[in-house]
């Protein structure tokens, strides 16, 4: 349900004297919402770099901060932001750290221009957070509008994302790779800001943000590994599972968590399946057609750790 505080639950003390009945029925239905991973905010024959331009001015023009970017491959750019409120609603949850960013998308997908963002409301019931994010949902639809929902067949509440798994034996959120130890919040950033500076794991750093108040920051990392090597690689993998429309390229980067001196990651089936639902088992563009990125993807990510 709505937490303490929430517009709804303003709304629903105000009127309830005339129908409390009727309107809580209403407010059950609000709960059980439908929440997809990605928002399509925009499409347009531009090109990507003048789109790119476009969105940053808009993002910033709307209170973001854009923490970092990257091109994982031709024809895709990644910006991610972050601001104020939305490291303060990080710092109210454990590894809330990894819904203190927001990623949009830019991507030629054929003759058109896709702009994409990862839908705030549904990321936090995915990383469990103590906020919904729906300020921050309305701020970005505020800066670069909503077309439309999608990234999801499966009908999934916030309910169920906060306890999401992909099938039985599979990871939850709380199953994450511990990917190194060490003696302090410091050394341990430290030795991530050296190893991504140093390319280990065929990694690099896209971003960093530090949460306020607690020892704990989140990390971007461009996987650029190739498929002659390794399938860790962000175009290796994305070339075998993103091929519907819009694509789910704001999927990317992965991340690092240091969490009171120790790096964590979320397993990658997890992190795979959370924005891609539906993905099939087996057969082409499925889980099967990747199944050594899982393990590829955590070793890449212990060696951006410094181990």
């Amino acid at each position: 349900m709505y937490p303490e505080g929430h517009k709804m639950v303003r709304f629903l003390k105000k009127i309830c004297m005339t129908g409390c009945g009727f309107i809580l029925s209403i407010a059950s239905v609000m709960a059980d919402e439908v929440l997809m991973p990605f928002v399509l905010a925009s499409t347009s024959s531009g090109e990507v770099a003048a789109v790119t331009s476009e969105v940053k001015s808009k993002l910033t023009g709307s209170g973001f901060d854009v923490v970092g970017e990257y091109s994982p491959y031709d024809g895709a750019h990644v910006v991610v932001v972050s601001n104020d409120t939305m490291k303060g609603h990080a710092a109210k949850s454990d590894f809330g750290a990894y819904g203190a960013i927001a990623r949009v998308s830019i991507t030629r997908n054929g003759d058109v221009t896709e702009v994409v963002y990862t839908n705030p409301e549904y990321m936090a019931a995915a990383y469990r957070m103590a906020v919904d994010m729906v300020d921050i949902r309305k701020q970005l639809e505020g800066a670069l509008g909503a077309e439309k929902d999608f990234g999801s067949e499966k009908k999934l509440t916030a309910e169920k994302l906060r306890k999401y798994h992909y099938k039985f034996g599979m990871p939850y959120f709380d199953d994450p790779s511990k990917l190194a130890k060490y003696g302090s919040q410091a050394e341990a950033v430290k030795a991530i800001e050296d190893s991504l500076a140093a390319g280990k794991g065929a990694t690099a750093k896209v971003y960093r943000v530090d949460i306020p108040g607690k020892d704990e920051t989140v990390f971007g990392v461009a996987l650029n590994g190739t498929d002659s090597e390794d399938c860790s690689g962000d175009q290796y993998i994305m070339g075998k599972i993103d091929n519907s429309t819009p694509r789910h390229t704001a999927h990317l980067p992965y991340e690092i968590v240091v969490s009171d001196g120790v790096p964590y990651a979320l397993s990658a089936k997890f992190r795979i399946a959370i924005n891609w639902p539906h993905l099939s088992m087996m057969g082409d563009g499925s889980f099967m057609s990747i199944m050594c990125a899982p393990g590829a993807i955590e070793k890449a990510l212990i060696q951006a750790s410094g181990q």
